[in-house]
């Protein structure tokens, strides 16, 4: 038995909570993995998982186990990676899971430049806006907006991203221009975001000095992804406050007309994040460092 091997399998079943989910995220047949997790417990002596028709879960012993392995599977990583100047030259598979509007508009079109600093990497998107559980869908890191409160996430702020008001010349010709946000209030139609992670709805939000105002308005339309809001609101279906990144171009071509621009939100922080039960490998420091890069600039307006 390769020990290691089995310790690496075996902690991708305590991560996957299946046998079947653990073969597909290790590339594996299952009866291999099942094999070697067989062995491991028989080497230790130990039962490590409690088997059903449905699920996988851990004893006492396999999570005192896999709390002590991992570490020493970090640790091993970290060594593979010095001897291979992968600190130079990171490699290997980094799964990243990352929201619709950033991936299709910053991240993806600037790639090739990163499989040219680091063409070891093969990095692999998951595109959504909904919420993944990192270790049980074997994600590397989540790049994401908001405040990050989970506990057991390392999280690394890379960017803030300001809003922007905006809508169509033709709505405004049918609607007229909002002077204040109060008059949103007032016979406009908004075109409003909800969560997909937790299905609240977020209403646009207005600062200006000591002032700070939520608009309910008359919504027209509700939206749970970032790049069909925009969509939304290029139809001419109402008013929408989403990300200046986003509108700004629309707004140069004329597609677009910005609206109270002198009542701000604070902007949206952007951060990665990663289980914190795992030591940072090179390619994801890597990844973390060359994204600081890449939105950085949306910090700016214009």
């Amino acid at each position: 038995m390769d020990q290691i091997a089995a310790m690496r399998v075996f902690a991708r079943v305590v991560e996957a909570g299946t046998f079947t989910r653990a073969a597909d995220l290790l590339q594996l047949p299952k009866p291999s993995v099942t094999k070697l997790v067989q062995q491991l417990e028989s080497h230790l002596r130990v039962k490590l998982l409690q088997r059903t028709t449905r699920r996988v879960t851990v004893t006492p012993e396999g999570a005192a186990y896999y709390e002590r392995t991992s570490r020493v599977l970090a640790e091993i990583d970290d060594i593979e990676a010095d001897l291979t100047n992968a600190q130079t030259s990171p490699r290997g598979r980094l799964r990243v899971d990352i929201g619709s509007s950033l991936a299709n508009r910053i991240l993806i079109p600037r790639l090739p430049a990163f499989h040219a600093r680091y063409p070891g990497i093969l990095l692999e998107l998951g595109v959504s806006d909904r919420s993944v559980h990192l270790i049980g869908e074997g994600v590397d890191c989540v790049l994401r907006g908001g405040v990050l409160s989970d506990p057991s996430l390392v999280a690394r702020r890379v960017a803030q991203m300001p809003y922007m008001t905006c809508a169509t010349p033709d709505y405004l010709k049918r609607h007229g221009t909002p002077e204040t946000p109060a008059d949103l209030l007032d016979g406009h139609q908004v075109v409003s975001y909800f969560s997909s992670r937790t299905g609240r709805h977020v209403p646009p939000c207005y600062e200006r000095g000591d002032e700070r105002i939520e608009i309910n308005g008359q919504t027209v339309l509700a939206v749970n992804e970032s790049t069909a809001h925009l969509t939304a609101v290029l139809t001419g279906l109402g008013v929408a406050q989403t990300f200046a990144f986003m509108a700004q171009p629309h707004v140069e071509s004329g597609a677009l007309v910005e609206l109270l621009a002198d009542w701000e939100p604070p902007p949206l922080p952007v951060s990665v994040a990663y289980p914190s039960s795992r030591h940072p490998s090179a390619k994801l420091r890597a990844f973390v460092d060359w994204t600081v890069e890449v939105l950085a600039p949306l910090g700016r307006r214009r």
